[in-house]
């Protein structure tokens, strides 16, 4: 609230921004830094607010849309927000549906493939599966393929030098839009129309994040290395017992990641600071920076900023980030 009460203003009156005492249901809100008056309203992705007597007084909306995000080396973050890192050598379920007790058939299911990708041990996506039934979505080497069929389901493919994107539809049930940098970043971003239980790497979809890691058994796992072991497509996979500090086994990258990694810091993207914490996004920059060490290692750096540019943009920042010296490449979804 941004009015104040005090000796300035009679009992019941308080002092706006424009210095004016007035009653409380005339007091404004604020948001961002910015103020907003009486009845004036905001929208988030999930949310629309009223101003109300100084006060947010907030509703649900209907459709809500929410992100996950597989990125660099082995880094995800739930629909709900949730963030960790795992370096897995296998097949792993990323988002699938009909997890409930009673229900064991899905409309979808989403697998991402990891494999070493770094003599550190670190681990990345070398492949994405997805899978509508009896429509199957392949993302590998740069391309995809499609086969079989689902009248159930429509979809659009929009394909550029850089970026794949499929819109997909499951009419009464899910709007779905997916998007792969051809490399190692694939988002889901889904919005449901029912309130059909999503399980996976990706989380439980329910707005808490402090259940994230529930596993195939339906029970929270204490670590996020036991919640990934429980989402292996492949049993037959080894287990995973610890998460790789490539920085630690390639101390002669560090200085070289935080450099390169510090335009996130910068001013280049000062206008998202204060939308987005840079922090998380840093720190998986350095980290993935300090892992790619089989070739394309500014190319591994290139996709952990661009993470952070398309999380900017999703809060409605378009940050001009590359130059032809720096991450050069045409305009993309990231800009």
């Amino acid at each position: 609230t941004k009015c104040e009460s005090g000796c300035v203003c009679a009992d019941g009156l308080y002092e706006n921004l424009d210095g004016r005492c007035v009653p409380a249901e005339e007091c404004p809100c604020e948001y961002g830094g910015l103020a907003y008056g009486k009845g004036e309203q905001i929208q988030t992705e999930c949310e629309i607010c009223t101003c109300t007597k100084g006060k947010w007084k907030c509703a649900q909306k209907s459709k809500c849309s929410s992100t996950c995000n597989l990125y660099g080396e082995g880094h995800i973050t739930t629909f709900d927000g949730q963030r960790f890192v795992f370096d897995g050598n296998c097949e792993y379920i990323l988002a699938m549906d009909g997890c409930s007790v009673n229900r064991h058939v899905s409309s979808f299911k989403i697998i991402t493939e990891n494999v070493i990708c770094g003599k550190s041990g670190v681990t990345c996506s070398r492949s994405i599966s997805i899978f509508l039934g009896n429509l199957t979505i392949i993302l590998r080497d740069e391309t995809f393929t499609i086969s079989g069929e689902n009248p159930g389901v429509q979809y659009k493919v929009k394909n550029n030098s850089l970026h794949l994107m499929f819109d997909i539809v499951i009419p009464g049930k899910y709007n779905m839009t997916l998007i792969w940098n051809r490399h190692m970043n694939f988002f889901i971003k889904i919005s449901r129309e029912t309130q059909e239980t999503i399980c996976g790497l990706c989380g439980n979809y329910n707005g808490n994040m402090k259940d994230d890691f529930e596993t195939r058994s339906k029970y929270v796992a204490s670590n996020e290395l036991e919640f990934v072991n429980s989402w292996k497509e492949n049993p037959l996979c080894g287990d995973v017992y610890f998460v790789v500090d490539p920085c630690s086994k390639n101390p002669y990258r560090k200085a070289w990641s935080e450099k390169t990694c510090s335009i996130i810091n910068s001013q280049v993207f000062s206008a998202c600071h204060n939308k987005v914490n840079r922090m998380p996004y840093y720190e998986a920059c350095v980290r993935d920076s300090c892992g790619c060490d089989i070739g394309g290692d500014c190319k591994c750096m290139c996709d952990a900023i661009a993470v952070y540019a398309m999380a900017c943009l999703e809060k409605g920042i378009c940050i001009d980030w590359r130059t032809p010296e720096f991450c050069r490449k045409l305009l993309s979804l990231t800009s």
